[in-house]
C-alpha cells in the first residue's frame, strides 16, 4: 500500500485533513478481501452494527489483496470525498503492516498489527490459543501430539507453533520432530498430514492439533483412507471455528474460534472513544496491541487417549 502511495504522488496532508474533517457521521473501512471473503466477513458485520447503533455509517473499501495503483487512489479519493470522520484499516489475515503515509493517529488496525507509528491495533492471541488447543488434548490424556501447522510463512504459523510448544514444555513433554509437520493451509494440506499416521507405533501421534479447520478436514479425509476414525483412533482439534465446516464435520470438530466479531465491534468501540479497557491494551512501540481471546469451542473430535490401531 505504501509503495503503491509513493508512486501516486498522494498527497498525506490532504488525505489527513480530508479524514479528519467531523462533518459527516461516517467511518471508513478500508481492506483486502475481508469484505469480499466467508472467513472474515463477521469483522465487517459487527463493526457495521456498532457503527449504526451509534449513529455512524460504515463506508467500506475494498482494494483487493494487490492492489494497483488504480485501486489505491480510488480507494484514497472516495473517503476523503466522503469526509470520513475516522478510518479502519482490516485485513482476512492476520498480518503485520507497514501504515500508509499520512494517517491520523486515531486510526485503528484490524485483524493487522502496524509496525510503525502510534497507532492502535486490534489481533487475536495467536498464541494463548494454540496454547489452549494443545492443552485440551493434554486434558484428555494425549501425550504424542502432532502439529500440522502452515508452511507459508504466515503471521499466524509462528504464533501458533509457539504456543503449541509452550503447552508441551510446562507437561513437561519434549517436542518430537517428527510430529511436527508444515503443510499447506488449505484441505489438501492436511490430506498429506496424513503421512503422521504412517509413522511408527511408539511414535504415531494420538492427537493432532490443526493449524486451520481446513487442514483438519484434511486430516480426517486421511484418517478414513487408513481405515481410523475420529476421535475413537486419533483426536483431531483445529482452528477459526470456520462456518460449514467445523460444525459440519463428521464427527463435528472441536476447535479455536478466531474472534471476528468481537474484533470488529472493538475497532469501532475504540474510535468512537468508548471505555475499552477490558481489552488489556499492550504497548506495541510507539502505538498499542489489544489481543482478543479465542475461545475454545467443544464438539466431538477429541477424547480420551488411546492406542492408535491401523488395520492389518
Amino acid at each position: 500500500m505504501q509503495k503503491a502511495a509513493a508512486e501516486l504522488g498522494y498527497r498525506p496532508n490532504e488525505m489527513a485533513r480530508g479524514l479528519r474533517r467531523r462533518s459527516s457521521q461516517a467511518i471508513g473501512f478500508l481492506s483486502d478481501e475481508v469484505t469480499t471473503t466467508p472467513f472474515a466477513v463477521a469483522m465487517l458485520a459487527a463493526a457495521q452494527t456498532e457503527a449504526a447503533r451509534n449513529g455512524f455509517l460504515l463506508i467500506t473499501v475494498n482494494i483487493g489483496r494487490s492492489p494497483n495503483d488504480a485501486d489505491m487512489e480510488r480507494a484514497l479519493d472516495s473517503l476523503v470525498q466522503h469526509q470520513v470522520s475516522s478510518l479502519v484499516v482490516a485485513h482476512m489475515f492476520h498480518q503485520e503492516v507497514e501504515p500508509l503515509p499520512g494517517l491520523p493517529e486515531t486510526t485503528i488496525f484490524l485483524n493487522c498489527r502496524a509496525t510503525s507509528g502510534s497507532f492502535r491495533s486490534i489481533i487475536p492471541s495467536e498464541t494463548a490459543a494454540a496454547y489452549d488447543a494443545t492443552r485440551e488434548l493434554l486434558a484428555h490424556g494425549h501425550t504424542r501430539i502432532a502439529y500440522l501447522g502452515d508452511d507459508t510463512g504466515l503471521v499466524a504459523s509462528s504464533l501458533r507453533l509457539a504456543g503449541y510448544r509452550q503447552a508441551l514444555a510446562e507437561a513437561g513433554i519434549r517436542p518430537d520432530p517428527r510430529l511436527r509437520l508444515g503443510v499447506l493451509p488449505r484441505v489438501s494440506g492436511g490430506v498429506h498430514g496424513g503421512e503422521l499416521l504412517d509413522l511408527p507405533d511408539d511414535v504415531r501421534p494420538t492427537g493432532v492439533f490443526c493449524f486451520n479447520d481446513q487442514v483438519a478436514m484434511g486430516f480426517y479425509r486421511a484418517a478414513r483412507q487408513r481405515g481410523l476414525s475420529v476421535p475413537h483412533d486419533i483426536s483431531v482439534i483445529g482452528f477459526d471455528d470456520q462456518e460449514f465446516i467445523a460444525s459440519e464435520l463428521d464427527p463435528p470438530l472441536t476447535t479455536m474460534r478466531l474472534p471476528h466479531a468481537e474484533m470488529g465491534k472493538l475497532a469501532i468501540q475504540t474510535l468512537l472513544g468508548h471505555d475499552t479497557s477490558s481489552a488489556s491494551w499492550q504497548p506495541n512501540g510507539t502505538g498499542e496491541v489489544a489481543r482478543l481471546e479465542c475461545p475454545l469451542v467443544r464438539r466431538a473430535s477429541v477424547t480420551a487417549v488411546r492406542p492408535v490401531r491401523l488395520p492389518a
